[in-house]
């Protein structure tokens, strides 16, 4: 008589695979939930993304009645969203990105709650929208990575993913899907999160948010089809002379990318320190008049530099026969300054590109041998390199948003010598630097909840003279970030 087959319990090499930790419940519980997220930051974006040329849309539509209407909108809007921003919904304002980098370094649960609760989200997407509606020269790339941040946060919290380890990976995650998303580039989400949100703040990058970045990238794929941002860019850059075109690009934009950084980050000293106590004593009155300034550039500029400035970036790297004007890569800095200064919820990814696709029109009168979109293709990266001081990510972004590889090697090199450049003006980059001012804000505050007593003040406040500048407030107490620690 044979012996009965074993049964699969008693077999046990199937109970040690069985027993993988790749099979257990908790893990595939967070898969579950990290590859929703994805799903749902995915949608986010792309309804974020058509809703902000709708919006956009509605300012030409305004501007079509009379280019001098934004003088009198455009400053009541700026004031109104400061107001609006001035409570609960602080957070909203600026690009979100050095919000999410905050949280990742702060594992206070109130302070996440309060950087990226599903109001801020929900927040920041309207009220951006309302900025574009009336020519804030703004961005919605970091605000959508905000929101992926967010989004990802929250469900991660609905689901119990409530330690501070497991909520700091759904926040990288989020924020990863949300650049992906954003520009429909997945490779240059990966790079993002390695580069600009964990690779100051030592998060490991796990296969889980490589998946959800791909995820992410797939729904926005089957959506939105496979483009590229700025169209397919037939440009290339021959060895020998031509390459002065990377010297070139990389030391002029590296420093008007680290100009850029000075002047957005003012500081409790120097010739801008002025502006800081200005705004700290009337925000909605600064923001308005940041508005007017915005309005008279436009007017200046024949309406070149409102919104995020994509079609202008796209004029010129497609080396169109009409192009917005010889001025706008500096016209567009001052408007992404002034635009930043109000205070307003937005970011500086799309009108980077902008500026750098204008600058290096301008630097290619000074390189007839060689052909003008490769010049302008390097001065956008090299821009955005410097603006941001992520010269991997700004690689990859260049490449995807234009379908071209050709140029993978002189692109690279100019960022990196367009980061190098921007140092000597800025050596934090800009994200981390408005992080470091919210991380000094945190401990601050927590010290005086230390050490005051409840009986004899209130702790916990900070004045608009101490509030960072991501933040909203303007001046600022302690060190400078911008300068090495």
């Amino acid at each position: 008589m044979t012996d009965s087959p074993k049964s699969a319990s008693s077999n046990p090499r199937l109970q040690a695979l069985l027993g993988h930790e790749f099979f257990a419940a908790h893990h595939w519980k967070r898969r579950l939930v990290l590859w929703s997220g994805a799903v749902l930051v995915a949608l986010a974006a792309i309804l974020f993304a058509k809703a902000s040329n709708w919006a956009y849309r509605l300012f030409q539509l305004l501007l079509s009645h009379g280019a001098w209407l934004p003088l009198l909108i455009t400053p009541v809007v700026f004031g109104l969203l400061a107001w609006a921003t001035e409570g609960r919904l602080r957070a909203t304002r600026g690009s979100g990105i050095p919000q999410v980098i905050a949280t990742l370094h702060i594992e206070d649960e109130n302070f996440r709650a309060r950087m990226l609760a599903l109001p801020i989200a929900a927040g920041k997407m309207l009220l951006t929208l309302v900025a574009l509606a009336v020519g804030a020269s703004i961005g919605r790339e970091g605000p959508t990575v905000h929101v992926g941040a967010g989004l990802f946060y929250s469900l991660g919290r609905r689901f119990g993913f409530t330690d501070a380890k497991a909520a700091s990976r759904f926040i990288l995650a989020g924020g990863a899907a949300g650049i992906a998303a954003a520009f429909n580039t997945p490779l240059a989400g990966v790079m993002f999160a390695i580069e600009e949100l964990a690779g100051s703040f030592e998060h490991r990058l796990s296969g889980l948010l490589l998946t959800a970045v791909i995820i992410g990238g797939v729904v926005t794929l089957g959506i939105m089809g496979n483009y590229a941002y700025f169209g397919n860019v037939q440009a290339d850059l021959p060895l020998g002379r031509a390459w002065l075109a990377v010297l070139l690009t990389g030391a002029i934009c590296g420093l008007c990318g680290g100009l850029f950084v000075r002047l957005i980050l003012l500081g409790p000293k120097g010739p801008l320190s002025h502006i800081s106590r200005w705004r700290a004593r009337g925000p909605v009155l600064f923001a308005a008049g940041c508005g007017l300034v915005l309005a008279l550039i436009g007017l200046l500029s024949h309406n070149s530099v409102y919104g995020t400035g994509y079609e202008q970036a796209r004029a010129f790297v497609q080396n169109a026969t009409t192009t917005p004007g010889e001025s706008f890569g500096v016209a567009k800095l001052l408007a992404n300054v002034v635009s930043y200064w109000a205070g307003i919820p937005g970011g500086i990814f799309s009108p980077a590109l902008a500026v750098g696709a204008g600058l290096g029109h301008n630097i290619a009168y000074l390189l007839p041998d060689v052909p003008p979109a490769s010049v302008v293709l390097l001065g956008m990266s090299a821009y955005l390199a410097a603006v941001t001081g992520a010269p991997l990510t700004s690689t990859v972004i260049a490449m995807e948003l234009t379908d071209n590889h050709a140029m993978a090697i002189p692109i690279m090199a100019t960022c990196l010598l367009a980061r190098a450049t921007a140092s000597l003006l800025s050596p934090t980059p800009v994200y981390r630097a408005f992080a470091e001012r919210m991380v000094q804000d945190f401990e601050r505050q927590h010290r005086s909840v230390v050490e005051v007593s409840p009986e004899t003040d209130e702790p916990g406040k900070l004045s608009h003279a101490e509030r960072s500048d991501e933040l909203g407030g303007a001046p600022f107490s302690g060190k400078d970030p911008a300068k090495p620690s």
